[in-house]
């Protein structure tokens, strides 16, 4: 970091833009689909023919009201739409209709780990409900600009933060865990690469201990959490050397170039008198029932942050923010676990299965092990052959020593492959645990009678020479000697001076 920078404090508030999961669009009945061919989603409505009225999509009013409850927003019963009115080639209405001062809701919080290590909470001015634009082409034709209309109309809701964060870092936390929590909650699919989750960041930097905001930015174009971080490091970086110069910051929209790693200007900003907002003359205001309210707040399903702490309570799972660097930290094993809804629900399918109730052996298999699998294959967990029955079942195996971990991660391959029952496949393969005292006690006297020297060393009282006899044993018995009774026959001969 250079000098400059030290001189001055970063502030960033965050507009995320959210596709709802939805089938239709949010004032028609064209598909929202993703991926159909250039303007084969449009009606007279989202292409903005004279006469054409909206008409509001219930289901998107649902989901947004669902969204802004996770988020602990205050839900209002009443809100308004406006019209917003710019003009862009792909916005075919010259406006945007969205809501202003009258939002669907507003005053949330999202909690995440700060830069300290320790939580912090994220202040939400607003939740509020709009309609996508459409979207301009510039590479499919030489020279010209094509106009691809497929996503107007398609219903989003802006989720608009606080100037709470100071760091790229704190940026991402905050952007995965609402990620998170929008999957959770099962408002939107979040997919940074189809656009269903848009982000613009607004950045000022100010000198450290000053309470006034600096002059703001707003940089777009970022399609993926780590190019929101890269875009406000260099933004801030250029703000603090015209700052530090005696120079003056610029309100201004700036556009993000991931392949040149740059931020350039792309015109001034606008402020909300840009856009001459008015109430939306075709759509009644919003009036929501307080009964309805009550009931999306009690429907609420259990969220990241939660769940992570009740795994931590009722499992012994860490939860704790593993150490934070500049470029990001490492997941605790409860965020592991909790990445998605599918793996929280796979672990506890896990535990519950088990006989011996050992939630932390059903963790360390699924992160060292599914995960590695699922990671490698591109899949989810419950697209592995080994479901929570059989791991289970493996894990039992293993707490009652009648397998070996490292026989249990063999069996573990097979039922990757093919499935299967793990014990037929450990006794098929030769893996079951060996724990008869008499066959224990032969490969003990062999590994002794054929390594003399190290046996009279040990025997001798050169103690450290124990875990390389164990591992012969282990070897003679191609795995299938418990280690555990094995240490305890070679303490045995010891303390019996070598008889």
């Amino acid at each position: 970091m250079s000098a400059a920078t030290h001189e001055f404090e970063m502030v960033v508030g965050l507009e995320v833009h959210v596709q709802l999961k939805t089938r239709t669009k949010a004032f028609c009945s064209c598909s929202a689909g993703y991926g159909a061919p250039p303007n084969e989603n449009t009606c007279p409505v989202c292409l903005a023919l004279p006469g054409t009225l909206p008409v509001l999509n219930e289901q998107a009013v649902r989901l947004a009201l669902r969204a802004a409850s996770a988020l602990g927003c205050t839900l209002n019963e009443r809100s308004v739409f406006a019209r917003k009115n710019y003009f862009y080639p792909d916005l075919p209405k010259g406006f945007q209709i969205s809501q202003y001062d009258k939002p669907l809701a507003e005053r949330g919080k999202l909690e995440i780990w700060g830069a300290n290590g320790g939580t912090q909470a994220i202040g939400i001015t607003r939740v509020h409900l709009e309609e996508d634009s459409g979207k301009s082409v510039h590479d499919r034709y030489p020279g010209v600009t094509a106009i691809d209309l497929n996503r107007a109309g398609v219903p989003l809701i802006e989720i608009v933060s606080e100037p709470d964060l100071r760091s790229p870092f704190e940026a991402g936390e905050y952007l995965r865990e609402l990620k998170l929590l929008l999957e959770y909650v099962d408002v939107s699919d979040a997919n940074m690469e189809e656009g269903s989750l848009r982000v613009d960041a607004n950045v000022s930097a100010r000198r450290r201990g000053e309470r006034t905001l600096g002059t703001k930015t707003e940089v777009k174009n970022m399609n993926s959490i780590s190019g929101v971080q890269q875009a406000l490091d260099i933004e801030y970086r250029r703000q603090c050397a015209v700052l530090a110069a005696g120079g003056r910051v610029e309100q201004q929209t700036m556009l993000w170039d991931a392949a040149k790693q740059e931020v350039r200007p792309a015109r001034s900003k606008e402020g909300s008198h840009d856009y001459r907002y008015f109430p939306e003359p075709d759509l009644l205001p919003l009036v929501i029932p307080k009964e309805f309210l009550d009931a999306t707040r009690s429907q609420m399903r259990e969220l990241p942050r939660a769940k992570r702490a009740r795994f931590k309570g009722d499992y012994g799972i860490d939860d704790s923010a593993p150490g934070v660097s500049d470029s990001g930290r490492g997941a605790s094993d409860a965020e592991l676990l909790t990445a998605t809804r599918e793996r929280a629900h796979y672990f506890e399918a896990v535990v519950q299965a088990q006989k011996h109730g050992d939630p932390k052996a059903a963790a360390n298999w699924m992160i060292t092990e599914l995960l590695a699998w699922a990671n490698a294959n591109g899949a989810r967990v419950s697209d592995s052959k080994v479901t929570p029955a059989l791991l289970a079942q493996l894990t039992d195996l293993v707490h009652e020593g009648a397998l070996s971990h490292t026989a249990a991660k063999k069996v573990f391959a097979v039922l990757s492959a093919s499935g299967g029952d793990p014990r037929a496949i450990a006794e098929r393969e030769g893996l079951i645990q060996e724990r008869d005292a008499g066959a224990l006690a032969r490969w003990v006297d062999e590994v002794l009678a054929e390594n003399p020297a190290e046996a009279a060393r040990y025997l001798g009282g050169e103690a450290k020479l124990q875990g390389v006899l164990v591992g012969l044993v282990m070897k003679k018995s191609k795995g299938r000697a418990d280690p555990k009774q094995v240490n305890q026959l070679l303490s045995g001969r010891v303390s019996r001076g070598g008889g």
